[in-house]
């Protein structure tokens, strides 16, 4: 060796892929880097992002929660989260984000439709990876707002919907769940749910 340190490249905590699914292209530009930045330390293995029209999240909603109408954001965690055969990282799961309710979220929120992508794909990560803000007594509303301050986001989605109605968690609205695990959307990683 020459005296030269030769660095040898990790490969990334968290892979994501993000998938557009509606009418008109979204283009979800530096979401796939970003989120794997802001992630919690300890999150590794692979997330699929799906941007998909209201008509489809509400569809979800009624089939996994009940719900009749659309939700910004829904988490459906991997039924098990095991390693992928060849070394690969362990699926999480899907997320998947109504493109519609996205958009009207950024304008009432005063920023773009990329930002409002940022927050509610952070919120449906910490849901893939066992936080919920329904149960944990503020340990999920904290850890958003620590990653989304160090990621340079003004609000995250906890605290917004809390300023909004002093509550934090609105059914059927702008709040996320966690969908049944064992009937995630589809998406172009069916096969590697377990």
């Amino acid at each position: 060796m020459t005296g030269a340190s030769t660095a040898r490249r990790e490969a990334p905590r968290l892979k994501v892929e993000v998938t557009c699914h509606t009418r008109r292209p979204i283009r979800a530009v530096g979401l796939v880097s970003w989120l794997s930045r802001v992630a919690p330390t300890r999150v590794r293995g692979e997330v699929s992002v799906a941007l998909l029209s209201d008509a489809r999240v509400r569809a979800l909603n009624r089939t996994y929660r009940g719900f009749d109408c659309a939700t910004d954001v829904l988490s459906f965690p991997a039924a098990a989260v095991v390693p992928i055969p060849g070394g690969s990282p362990s699926f999480l799961g899907d997320i998947a984000i109504a493109v519609g309710v996205a958009t009207r979220q950024a304008s009432a929120a005063g920023h773009s439709l990329g930002t409002e992508l940022r927050v509610l794909a952070l919120h449906g990560l910490l849901h893939l990876v066992g936080y919920d803000h329904e149960q944990d007594h503020g340990e999920m509303a904290t850890i958003e707002t620590r990653l989304r301050a160090r990621a340079g986001l003004r609000t995250g989605l906890i605290e917004r919907v809390r300023r909004k109605s002093g509550r934090t968690h609105l059914p059927g609205a702008v709040a996320e769940d966690r969908a049944d695990p064992s009937s995630p959307p589809g998406s172009a990683r069916k096969g590697r749910r377990s």
